[in-house]
């Protein structure tokens, strides 16, 4: 419409002038004469008619100029038409793509995305997102090669591609290629969440605690995790490096591990027992029984009480007397007793050994205090009793065995 009306505005506005100009000199008294010679040639008309023609004459060059333009235009209009027609294809077939690829349909989400990537505005997202369906379609080969032209199209896209290949090697369990596409990634922007984020998942997967632990500070003070998952994680970090070095069996490296293990991290439950028991493990039980005596007297706890029976103490009397001095605290802790039983027995007090365990037996029956009662009896050659314990440690083991196979089973049910 608005077209239209620019062609007609002109012809209005030519029509309305030369009927003003001709009906306006036609009526002056001495309208005039216009005398045009060329050469030979010669024109005589009315100034009015004159006045018309040069009117008319103009309006024509004005549509002659018009015509013109748009004939020089017409090239670039037709092909600002068809890339417009292109673009809008490709916006839809983008569409259909991410509609495929969310029902699975991989290989028909792949094609349109390709074909339409060239002509679109954000040919990136057409790329990734084929790549993405590629990998789901084992298409491995077409996964890297849409990876390349993603980065081909978008060369200063470098972190959103990258993340996108690491997540991709990362899903497909490629670690060693998702850790040097991240380390690149790292080294470009070293705060960036999802880089770290990505960093620390793929270092769990490959069993990098040490690795994680270094990169534990960036994660708290990016905030990539929250303060509760961050604690967690340092907690799960130091045990599993202390698994790691109770392994190896070097007590140093145990020891240098503890004394950098943050104060809140000992704290937290368990962590202390891991410690204790990589050290005795490791054939340093003397160096931590100190230690361990001095945990047990501010918190008599059960695993750290087995613990303390386990240490091939330079001063056994003295490890025994300084457990007795708990049975203040816990007169009625099968554990604690059980554990006194055991250090008796090693010193060869067997009446007290005996006291001890028969004590916890009755409290709480446990296999380990029915087989140091065993060993007691068969090391004074009473062999019936020594029988009978052995065989109460067997029937109590199997009823624990029975009841975990039952809880098992219940829980998958």
């Amino acid at each position: 419409m608005k077209k239209i009306l620019y062609f007609l505005g002109p012809v209005f506005i030519t029509i309305a002038a030369a009927l003003g100009a001709y009906y306006g000199f036609k009526s002056l008294e001495t309208p005039g004469y216009v005398l045009v010679g060329i050469g030979h040639w010669s024109i005589e008309t009315t100034l009015a008619a004159f006045v018309v023609a040069l009117i008319l004459a103009f309006f024509l060059l004005y549509i002659f100029f018009r015509l013109l333009g748009w004939l020089f235009r017409l090239p670039g209009q037709l092909k600002k038409r068809g890339s417009h027609i292109k673009f809008n294809r490709s916006q839809e077939a983008l569409i259909a793509g991410l509609v495929d690829s969310a029902e699975g349909n991989w290989e028909q989400a792949e094609k349109i995305l390709i074909k339409h990537a060239s002509h679109s505005g954000a040919p990136l997202i057409h790329y990734l997102t084929a790549a993405r369906a590629a990998q789901s379609r084992g298409a491995f080969d077409k996964r890297d090669e849409y990876l390349q032209k993603a980065a081909d199209q978008a060369p200063g896209s470098n972190i959103a591609i990258g993340l996108t290949q690491a997540e991709l090697h990362l899903s497909g369990n490629q670690f060693d290629q998702a850790l040097e596409t991240l380390a690149k990634l790292h080294s470009i922007n070293p705060t960036h969440a999802s880089v770290l984020k990505l960093l620390h998942q793929t270092y769990q997967q490959v069993g990098d605690w040490e690795a994680i632990r270094k990169l534990l500070p960036s994660l708290h003070h990016n905030k990539v995790l929250m303060e509760a998952e961050v604690k967690l994680l340092e907690t799960e970090t130091f045990s599993r490096l202390l698994k790691q070095a109770a392994e190896l069996g070097d007590a140093s490296q145990i020891a240098l591990l503890w004394s950098e293990t943050p104060a809140h991290i000992k704290k937290m439950h368990g962590m202390s027992a891991i410690y204790f028991a990589a050290m005795i493990e490791a054939g340093a039980g003397a160096q931590i029984e100190e230690e361990l005596a001095h945990t047990l007297s501010v918190n008599l706890d059960d695993t750290l009480l087995v613990l303390y029976g386990s240490i091939q103490s330079n001063d056994a009397a003295g490890q025994l007397a300084t457990a007795e001095q708990w049975l203040t605290a816990g007169p009625g802790n099968a554990v604690l007793l059980s554990t006194l039983g055991k250090l008796s027995l090693q010193l060869g007090d067997g009446e007290k050994a005996e006291s001890y365990l028969n004590r916890s037996i009755t409290l709480d029956p446990s296999v380990d205090a029915y087989q140091l009662l065993g060993d007691l009896y068969f090391g004074q050659n009473e062999k019936d009793k020594a029988c009978e314990s052995y065989k109460s440690a067997l029937e109590l083991s199997s009823s624990e065995i029975v009841t975990r196979l039952d809880q098992i089973v219940e829980h998958e049910e």
